[in-house]
């Protein structure tokens, strides 16, 4: 297993807790959707869902960036 190897088994695993994080969002989300009816409670649950949505996205982006630039470099 060289360097590239593990760059690209990072990145997948960076991206595979990525888009866990971001099915977390989108259930969080329907689950608020469905039973607050309070509109500053919504507000606040919606602020953390966005807060991890971005950091979500974020790492899944850096996770493909780093695949990527595994298989570039590797070959």
């Amino acid at each position: 297993m060289t360097i590239w190897d593990g760059l690209i088994w990072g990145g997948t695993a960076l991206t595979v807790i990525g888009l866990v994080a971001l099915a977390w969002c989108i259930l969080t989300a329907a689950r608020a959707k469905a039973r607050i009816t309070d509109d500053n409670q919504m507000r606040a649950t919606m602020r953390k869902v966005v807060a991890v949505n971005m950091a979500a996205l974020a790492a899944s982006v850096l996770g493909l960036m780093l695949v990527v630039l595994g298989i570039m470099l590797g070959k």
